[in-house]
Parts: C-alpha cells; sequence; structure tokens
C-alpha cells in the first residue's frame, strides 16, 4: 500500500446526477442574488441552486426565515443540465411525502456510506472504483460484515397516535388520569406504551417497537381501554391520527409544538398577573391547572 492516500469521496449512487422530480437531501452553502447555493449531499455535494422564487408558495417577506447557511434538508429537483452540471432545485414544490421518503432514505445511505468509507480508509483503498478491479479480498469481506453487524443492528420505531379527550363530570380530571393509566396499562415488556397531554383536550399515546405491526396493534388496544375508562363517566375519546410509525421528524415538530403552548401559558399566566390586564378574557381560570375542560 505504500505511502497511497485512498480517495474517500464518493457519492451514494450509481447515477452521477439525480432525476427530475426526485426530492434530495441538500445543504446550503451560501446565499446569492437570484437564489441559494447547495451542495447535494448524496452525489458528492455537487452544486445546486434553489432560485428564490422556488422558496415557498407564499410571498417572500423574508428570506432568511425560509433557507439558512448550514441548514440541511429535502428539495424537489427541478432541472438538470448534465452537459454543464447546473442543477435546478425547488424548496416549495417539495411535500411532506416527499420530505418523509427522502430523509428515510438519506440516513439509509448515509449510514451504507459511512460504512463503505471507513472500511476503505482503514484498509487504505480507494472508495470510488473507478477501474475494474478483482472481487473483494477475505479482508475486506470480513472488515465489511463487522462494521455492518456492528452499525446496522434494527432501529425500533416509534408508533404514535393522536387523540383527544374530555370529560366534564365532577372529577373529570381524576377520570382522566385513571383512564390514561389504563392505556399505559395496554403495554407490554416489548411494547411500552406512554401517554402525555399535549394540551387539553389533546393527548399523544406512543410506543417503541422493533415490529410496526404489533406496536400498532398495542396502541389499539391501549385507545380502546382508555375510551372504555373515560366513557364510564361520561367522558369522551376522538381519535384525531390513528396509530402509525413517526420519524425523528414528527417528535422534533411535536416537541416543538408542546415548548410553544407552554410558552404560550406562561405569557398568559404572566399577563394574568399584571396590574393593568384587568381583563383576561376568561374570568378567573387558571389555564394551566383547569384540566381538559377547557378545550381549545
Amino acid at each position: 500500500m505504500g505511502t497511497h492516500t485512498p480517495n474517500l469521496e464518493c457519492r451514494m449512487y450509481e447515477a452521477k446526477y439525480p432525476e427530475v422530480d426526485m426530492a434530495v437531501m441538500i445543504q446550503v452553502k451560501n446565499i446569492a442574488d437570484m437564489g441559494a447555493y447547495v451542495s447535494l449531499l448524496e452525489y458528492n455535494n455537487i452544486e445546486g441552486m434553489i432560485l428564490f422564487s422556488e422558496l415557498s408558495r407564499r410571498r417572500i417577506r423574508s428570506v432568511s426565515s425560509l433557507i439558512r447557511v448550514g441548514r440541511i434538508e429535502p428539495v424537489m429537483v427541478l432541472r438538470v443540465d448534465k452537459e454543464k452540471g447546473y442543477i435546478d432545485l425547488s424548496k416549495r414544490r417539495v411535500s411532506e411525502e416527499d420530505i418523509q421518503a427522502c430523509e428515510e432514505r438519506y440516513n439509509k445511505s448515509k449510514l451504507v456510506h459511512s460504512i463503505m468509507r471507513h472500511v476503505a480508509e482503514t484498509m487504505g483503498i480507494d472508495l470510488e472504483v473507478t477501474k475494474v478491479v478483482p472481487a473483494v479480498t477475505e479482508e475486506i469481506k470480513e472488515a465489511l460484515v463487522k462494521n455492518i453487524r456492528r452499525r446496522m443492528t434494527p432501529q425500533p420505531l416509534k408508533i404514535r397516535a393522536d387523540i383527544e379527550m374530555k370529560c366534564f363530570q365532577f372529577d373529570g380530571v381524576l377520570h382522566i388520569k385513571d383512564a390514561m393509566r389504563k392505556a399505559e396499562a395496554a403495554g407490554n415488556k416489548d411494547c411500552p406504551v406512554k401517554i402525555k397531554l399535549v394540551a387539553p383536550p389533546l393527548y399523544v399515546l406512543t410506543t417503541q417497537t422493533l415490529d410496526k405491526e404489533q406496536g400498532i396493534s398495542v396502541l389499539n388496544k391501549a385507545i380502546a381501554a382508555c375510551t372504555e375508562a373515560i366513557e364510564q363517566h361520561k367522558g369522551k375519546l376522538v381519535v384525531k391520527e390513528p396509530p402509525r410509525a413517526v420519524s425523528e421528524r414528527d417528535d422534533k415538530l411535536l416537541a416543538e409544538h408542546m415548548a410553544k403552548l407552554r410558552n404560550d401559558n406562561e405569557e398568559v399566566s404572566g399577563d394574568e398577573d399584571s396590574e393593568e390586564e384587568e381583563d383576561t378574557g376568561m374570568g378567573d381560570v387558571d389555564v394551566e391547572n383547569a384540566g381538559p375542560g377547557i378545550t381549545e
């Protein structure tokens, strides 16, 4: 091997360029007069451009609120000029489904790519094969298998359901807490169920499992147990979003939503304490501790 420094730069897929109407993962490099220059992370950082007109479907008040240098996100491919190497991209045309599919594909590809890169680096060989090479040696094969076993163990899936639960009976809050306990009791060792209040009357049920079907089934049982418990006290449970597998992105959005609601609540409490603000519009209601009787 001598002094050969291995070439560790290489795209993640066989195709040199992405196809039109495909969602790709980019990182924003800099903002120019016409748009933003970005790197296509799955294609060995080749350059693309998002014109400002392709940033949002709505009127743009501030470019910086829509795109920031360093940010990594999925966008849609509009045009590819393979001769000149130009790639035009759009942020406004990428749908939620495209975003989710792109994130899943990118995370898997990135993992495979990093395993291959690590093996190439430790073995002192080029990552990108530019000429015909003999079959993979036993040594390389062993290193690959070892890394794959270590890095590609199945990851548990997060399953989530969103429900609304109300109970206007006397002690309604206690009945709701009891129903929440019944929901959690429907979980098992492989699929533990957690139920959390987002903001009255909205709650989320979650579980983590390697088996998606089992996770969905357990959450459905938890919802059934919760419904039965709350209906005994003339309460009501409505399923807003049935059990489904969720991504890290969904988790992040939920966490941000909960943080915003907490913040709004604190601001409301702050208003009530101030002397100038006589009428808060809700009488003497303590929003934070009022329990599920208050709907949005």
